[in-house]
């Protein structure tokens, strides 16, 4: 067991010389979620013309000083239809929200204090101060003016201002492509008739869950038999698919049976290492095929999807251009805790949410093949290598899973 690499430290290698990948052009209507490579400016201005912010009458301040006041109505403004004209003294022009102000006006009197007369006279019933419901030309942006930022997620009022200044496509950071393949003699797809010694594939549905969840793509290159030539096979898709990572699922120990190291090494691979100091997943093993990095992940359910979040994730993000911090929360315990050996613990429990305080409460098996306590569990409860037994009460540390 000595020898084993500490979790951050896995981390750290795993993540070292990571960052964005190349940026592409993508449509503005397929650009929701995605991280721009670059920074936007406006392609015009706006608002492109003094515009009125409410329906009423466009009007000379000076002519409403006093009221009431009759004003001769003298044409119409609207949304997309400018009064050709100009307002002269004594006269006023009925516009609508959105439409440009007519010169000579220099405020808008709101309809609700207008009183249409006979013909076409109005007569104003509140005095009105220049510049009152306009909106001033470039109030919202200039034309040239940076808007967003490069590294910025085009959230939907980010797509709404892209639009806005005119933008029909922009530059995201390529979506990082991650390859799955799985590995076993054991193992069979969803929805077969399994023989006595076999089992259902389930890891790759839960790794590329949390893969599109942090932004990827994946290509799923299915199950390879235990045959070093067969998972070379699939290694050489995923490397001729440009994947960024090659996610290996189960056969990186040691047994006889584990050949994925070995394929990865005859392929060229440079192993960065293959045990680490937590439980589940010590047989995590990582390494780099030129700029493809590869991650071997433990057969057992559980440890892979707990790996996954915990490498996968973070990796992901640095890749496609994101910000990512782990959900990590404080919390007190709800039973008791075993003294721990040298592996840091993430144990599966349930996660209450008290007015006064946040419960986590271990289950009592924590074998890593057991999925469904983990599709129960809340969060990971946090156990640092060597820590003292803990009661219920005592503080905790804890990943949240939702």
């Amino acid at each position: 067991m000595s020898g084993l690499l500490p979790v951050d430290q896995a981390l750290a290698r795993i993540l070292a010389g990571a960052g964005p990948g190349e940026a592409e052009i993508v449509p503005l209507a397929e650009a929701a979620g995605r991280v721009l490579a670059g920074p936007i400016q406006a392609l015009r201005t706006q608002p492109p013309f003094d515009a009125s912010a409410m329906d009423g009458y466009a009007v000379r301040a000076s002519d409403v000083a006093d009221i009431p006041a009759c004003l001769q109505l003298v044409g119409t403004a609207a949304a997309g239809k400018l009064f050709p004209g100009e307002v002269g003294p004594g006269q006023a022009v009925r516009i609508f929200t959105g439409a440009p102000v007519p010169h000579g006006a220099d405020t808008i009197a709101i309809q609700e204090n207008v009183r249409p007369l006979d013909g076409d006279t109005i007569e104003v019933l509140e005095t009105v101060a220049a510049g009152r419901h306009i909106r001033k030309r470039g109030l919202d942006f200039t034309d040239g003016e940076t808007l967003l930022e490069a590294g910025r997620t085009l959230d939907p009022a980010a797509l709404s201002l892209a639009a806005s200044a005119n933008h029909p496509a922009l530059p995201v950071v390529r979506k990082p492509l991650v390859a799955l393949i799985a590995t076993g003699d054991e193992l069979l797809p969803p929805g077969s008739a399994t023989g006595p010694d076999q089992i259902i594939a389930s890891n790759a549905y839960g790794v590329a869950a949390i893969a599109q969840q942090a932004g990827a793509r994946v290509l799923d290159l299915g199950i390879a038999p235990d045959r070093i030539e067969a998972i070379s096979d699939l290694v050489r898709k995923a490397l001729e698919a440009d994947a960024d990572v090659i996610i290996t699922l189960g056969g990186a120990s040691v047994g006889d049976h584990d050949l994925v190291h070995t394929a990865l090494k005859q392929i060229g691979m440079e192993l960065g290492f293959w045990k680490i100091a937590m439980r589940p997943g010590k047989p995590l093993m990582f390494g780099r095929l030129g700029h493809t990095r590869c991650l071997g992940l433990p057969g057992n359910p559980v440890a892979s999807l707990v790996c996954s979040q915990l490498f996968l994730s973070p990796l992901l993000a640095r890749l496609g251009g994101r910000h990512y911090e782990a959900p990590f929360i404080d919390a007190v315990l709800g039973g008791t805790m075993a003294a721990n050996d040298l592996r840091q613990d993430y144990v599966r429990a349930t996660v209450e949410f008290l007015p006064e305080r946040i419960v986590a409460t271990p289950f009592a098996i924590q074998d890593s093949s057991m999925l469904r306590l983990l599709a129960d569990a809340g969060g990971l409860i946090v156990r640092e290598p060597f820590a003292p037994e803990v009661k219920a009460g005592d503080p905790c540390r804890v990943l949240l899973l939702r």
